[in-house]
């Protein structure tokens, strides 16, 4: 199956009159495995990923809070390395 641009932003899937968009086939599988797994499956694998992102990301998470929070970007001459030079 090819997928195509209908110009609203959804890619589709196949030729037949009742085409089907990326998003509505993700959202029928998705629906599908709820129902054959439970949401116990999505509180399983949620659970999971947070646990996952925390062991690759502890440092750095570990220093936003250090920091007060989430980082702010930095100004243009802090990016470039240029500190206010008084």
């Amino acid at each position: 199956m090819k997928s195509k641009g209908s110009g609203d932003g959804e890619r589709q899937i196949g030729k037949a009159s009742s085409e089907l968009t990326v998003a509505e086939a993700g959202r029928r599988g998705g629906r599908a495995t709820l129902k054959s797994q439970g949401i116990d499956f999505y509180k399983r694998i949620g659970k999971k990923g947070g646990q996952r992102t925390k062991e690759l990301y502890y440092d750095l998470f570990s220093q936003f809070g250090k920091r007060g929070g989430r980082p702010r970007r930095p100004a243009l001459n802090e990016f470039m390395g240029e500190q206010d030079r008084d």
